[in-house]
C-alpha cells in the first residue's frame, strides 16, 4: 500500500508541475508583454517582479519534479499563489462577462494553495530526491 502513497504523491507532484513549469517558460519567452501586464496592474517594476515570478514558476516546477525541499517549496509556492490570485483573479471585480472565467480560475488557485497545504504536510514520497518527510 505504502508504494501507491508514493506513487500518488510523485503523480500529484507531476500535475501541480505540469501547471508551473510551463506557465514560466511562457511568461521567459515574452517578458516584457508579462511585465506590460503586471504593469497595467499597477504593479512596481515589473520587469523585475515579472522576472522573478517566471523565475519562481520554473524553479518551482523543478523542485516539485524532484520532490527536493518540499516544505520550502510548498511554503514558497503556495505564497506566489496567493499572491498571483490576489492580483490577478477577484472576479467579484470584473465586468459581469469575465467573472464566471475568472471565478473558475480563482477557486482552481485556491486548490492549488490546498494541493501545496498537502505537499507541506505528506512530503514528496519516496520517489523523489528529498525522500526524508513522508506521511
Amino acid at each position: 500500500m505504502r508504494s501507491l502513497d508514493d506513487l500518488a504523491l510523485l503523480v500529484g507532484r507531476l500535475c501541480i508541475a505540469a501547471l508551473f513549469l510551463p506557465a514560466g517558460i511562457g511568461k521567459l519567452g515574452n517578458l516584457a508583454g508579462f511585465a506590460g501586464s503586471l504593469a497595467a496592474k499597477g504593479v512596481p517594476a515589473p520587469m523585475v517582479f515579472g522576472g522573478l515570478a517566471a523565475a519562481t514558476e520554473v524553479i518551482g516546477g523543478l523542485l516539485l519534479i524532484a520532490g527536493l525541499w518540499p516544505r520550502f517549496t510548498a511554503i514558497w509556492l503556495a505564497g506566489f499563489t496567493v499572491v498571483a490570485t490576489l492580483l490577478s483573479h477577484l472576479f467579484w471585480t470584473f465586468p459581469e462577462a469575465a467573472q464566471a472565467g475568472q471565478q473558475i480560475h480563482f477557486f482552481k488557485n485556491v486548490a492549488i494553495i490546498g494541493g501545496f497545504l498537502f505537499y507541506f504536510a505528506a512530503g514528496p514520497g519516496a520517489f523523489s530526491l528529498g525522500r526524508k518527510k513522508t506521511l
